[in-house]
């Protein structure tokens, strides 16, 4: 193995050194597009030496028409298989399954042929439609936006795109960027709600010597913050392995991160709660500099007659329902959020089928009065 390459950047140089000249000696006249989106800790950039050992290595993405894609897949793919090299910057381009783990393949040497490669060939509306069960070509509805994962939408917009002779990529990419903006005020809403509903448990717990439930409060919380922040960046979160990962990114990384660890690091509540407030302050001055509502204050407080000091997340949160104008928006349940906000299982948030069946939460109707939570 050579020294290690970045994936994106390994797979720009697989697409123009190897790739692409036999599909300009071979294909001269097929129009297509190239890249890197999807699955994969080197679509967002947090791959290592250690992601070497499985489901990495030379590998792009080819996207064809759908008339090409009928047509001319299955001997693109054979063609690739006998003509791609054994090996690209020192690393195998040959891949084979992984036996335990269904689904996951390694890099393993060989000298014979066809080459078992990693140059997926698809169509745009194919890929995107079994990765998030929508048409790439149509507008999303509030409904969509609601019910596709953040990870899942992040790792369509980051990634890279290396050639787009079909025009598709990059008008795909600008159409999911971010969230219209009445949809990211419901979703700071209901961020600044969650805070709110259990900031005063982390001194609750303390008071009656469940420290263990007081770390755990506390842990959400900082969760929750760190969300808050990706939110008011308007950075979509990435699946939990590199959640801190994409925190560490952000412009207001720097100044919260040592108060989390603090946080997180603290053996008693009354400096959980101290590092907590702090955090706070902070994020509610980052949400003045929005300008979207007119300011809060940016001072813990007393929660109510109790000595635990917090933000109240809650009224925030109601702040920013106030501003919501898109009427559609306005009749969402308060404070719920999309998919993400209320679902943290693996096996849900990687299942495309399982997210759009949530949709349902949404067309309940809301009784008169409840729309400010």
């Amino acid at each position: 193995m050579s020294e290690f390459i970045p994936g994106l950047e390994l797979a720009h140089l697989y697409y123009r050194e190897a790739v692409g000249p036999i599909l300009e000696a071979e294909y001269p006249k097929l129009v297509h597009s190239a890249g890197l989106i999807g699955p994969g800790s080197e679509v967002m950039g947090f791959d290592d030496q250690m992601s070497v050992d499985h489901n990495w290595g030379p590998q792009v993405m080819l996207f064809l028409s759908d008339e090409d894609h009928a047509r001319m897949a299955d001997g693109l793919h054979q063609t690739l298989g006998y003509n791609l090299p054994f090996t690209f910057q020192g690393y195998p381009t040959h891949f084979e399954d992984i036996s335990d783990d269904p689904g996951s393949v390694v890099p393993k040497m060989i000298n014979s042929r066809p080459i078992n490669h990693r140059v997926y060939i698809t169509t745009l509306h194919g890929f995107v439609r079994r990765y998030v069960g929508i048409e790439p070509d149509q507008k999303l509805t509030l409904l969509d936006w609601l019910t596709i994962p953040e990870q899942k939408l992040r790792a369509l917009v980051t990634g890279a795109v290396y050639h787009d002779g079909l025009n598709v990529l990059e008008s795909m990419r600008r159409k999911l960027a971010y969230y219209p903006h009445d949809l990211w005020l419901y979703l700071l809403s209901a961020q600044w709600q969650r805070i709110g509903q259990e900031e005063a448990f982390v001194g609750r717990t303390g008071v009656v010597g469940d420290e263990v439930g007081s770390t755990v409060i506390a842990s959400r919380l900082v969760r929750d913050l760190m969300r808050l922040c990706l939110l008011m960046e308007k950075q979509y979160a990435p699946y939990p392995k590199w959640f801190g990962s994409a925190f560490a990114r952000l412009d207001c990384a720097d100044l919260l991160m040592p108060i989390f660890e603090k946080v997180l690091w603290s053996r008693n509540w009354q400096d959980r709660q101290e590092h907590l407030a702090a955090a706070y302050e902070i994020v509610a001055t980052m949400h003045n500099d929005l300008a979207i509502t007119e300011p809060v204050p940016t001072t813990a407080s007393q929660f109510h007659s109790r000595p635990f000091m917090v933000i109240h997340g809650d009224a925030i949160a109601r702040a920013i329902w106030e501003v919501i104008e898109d009427p559609e928006v306005k009749r969402l349940p308060y404070g719920v959020g999309k998919v993400d906000q209320y679902v943290d299982s693996t096996d849900t948030l990687s299942h495309s089928g399982r997210c759009q069946k949530l949709r349902a939460l949404y067309r309940e109707e809301q009784r008169p009065g409840t729309g400010a939570g």
